[in-house]
C-alpha cells in the first residue's frame, strides 16, 4: 500500500477537514513567500484536494 493510499483511508470521511488543512498550508506559503508563488501553491492545492476529495460544500 502507497503511502498516498494509506492517507487516503486515514482521511476517508474528514475530506472537509482536510480541505481546510490544504487551505491553510497554502495560505501559510503565501504569507511566508509574500505571494510570489500563488500560482503554483493554488495549483497545488487543487490537486492536493482533488487527491484527498474535495471537502467542499458546493454552491447554493
Amino acid at each position: 500500500m502507497s503511502m498516498m493510499d494509506k492517507l487516503k483511508s486515514m482521511l476517508k470521511g474528514h475530506e472537509d477537514q482536510a480541505g481546510q488543512g490544504v487551505d491553510r498550508a497554502g495560505d501559510t506559503v503565501d504569507k511566508k513567500t509574500q505571494g510570489s508563488y500563488e500560482g503554483q501553491v493554488d495549483t497545488a492545492q487543487d490537486r492536493m484536494k482533488d487527491q484527498f476529495g474535495r471537502g467542499e460544500q458546493p454552491p447554493k
